[in-house]
């Protein structure tokens, strides 16, 4: 996802940018789907840029949330937004993203998400994944990944014995995911109801489990495993 940062000194040009686009039907007669949108942000876009409503955390580019913050208190409407963004996506500008990162419906799409998106709280509130997963009797561990889609387990932490265990991530979103220990093993990427599974030898201690999808484990998909 390209660098989006707008200053005042660009907000006139924003303006003009926005209406033109718009103007121009990049999408045709068809309105652009912000669910489609969403799923695509979390999958491209959420490894480099935080927006809370998707869940992301991306390290390498700009907080989506704060880049528009000002804009939107001064009253730039977000179709105008929505079409900063569509236009970033196919011109970006001081980023290292490659250009249309989607293309045609699916960069409309996105543009109308992370427009009706920006200082929104998903819908999975503000708590994020809480509580502790507990492997089983037979020393074997669920630990799902976020259903929505978002770059996160079910549970940053979990508990398992010492000895040969069983992980599993069941993964109901299209978003691609696995789960894996750092140091190996990890398992295969899987996604739309399919399950992710390792199998290994614990040992007394903690151990960091993640996602080794590029860019989901530093978009904060990873938690800790406390062996005993």
């Amino acid at each position: 996802m390209p660098d989006v940062r707008i200053r005042p000194l660009r907000i006139a040009a924003a303006l003009a940018i926005g209406t033109l686009f718009l103007a121009a039907g990049c999408g045709g007669s068809e309105q652009p789907d912000p669910e489609r949108g969403k799923e695509l942000f979390t999958q491209r876009c959420g490894a480099c840029h935080i927006l809370d409503n998707a869940g992301t955390k991306g390290v390498q580019g700009p907080n989506l949330d704060l880049a528009f913050k000002q804009s939107i208190a001064d009253g730039l409407g977000r179709s105008t937004i929505e079409g900063v963004v569509r236009k970033q996506i196919a011109l970006p500008q001081g980023s290292q993203m490659p250009a249309n990162l989607v293309e045609g419906k699916d960069a409309d799409a996105v543009a109308a998400y992370v427009a009706s998106a920006i200082g929104k709280k998903g819908s999975g509130g503000a708590g994020g994944p809480a509580g502790t997963a507990k492997a089983d009797g037979q020393n074997t561990l669920q630990i799902p990944a976020d259903e929505n889609g978002q770059l996160a387990y079910q549970f940053k932490n979990a508990e398992a014995k010492a000895g040969k265990a069983t992980i599993e991530s069941q993964n109901d979103s299209s978003v691609p995911h696995n789960i894996a220990l750092e140091g190996g093993p990890e398992g295969e990427i899987v996604q739309g109801g399919k399950t992710s599974t390792i199998t290994v030898d614990l040992k007394p201690g903690k151990e960091t489990f993640y996602c080794s999808v590029p860019g989901h484990e530093q978009a904060g998909m990873k938690g800790t495993l406390t062996v005993k």
